[in-house]
């Protein structure tokens, strides 16, 4: 079960760093306290976004 957990956690990293990516927010390993509220809120609106999407896609 541990082994399940670590990849999920290793795939929502992956998943992050792709949406940053995506919306030009330079994301590190690790620690990122130093992002501003809006560069936080575009990953994370980034990612809703992908998986809305993904959802709609699965749907056709």
């Amino acid at each position: 079960m541990a082994a399940k957990k670590k990849n999920a956690k290793e795939a929502l990293n992956r998943f992050k760093m792709e949406a940053a990516t995506e919306v030009g927010v330079n994301l590190k390993q690790g620690y990122n306290g130093d992002l501003t509220a809006k560069q936080a809120g575009s990953v994370g609106g980034q990612m809703v976004k992908k998986m809305i999407k993904a959802y709609e896609d699965d749907m056709k």
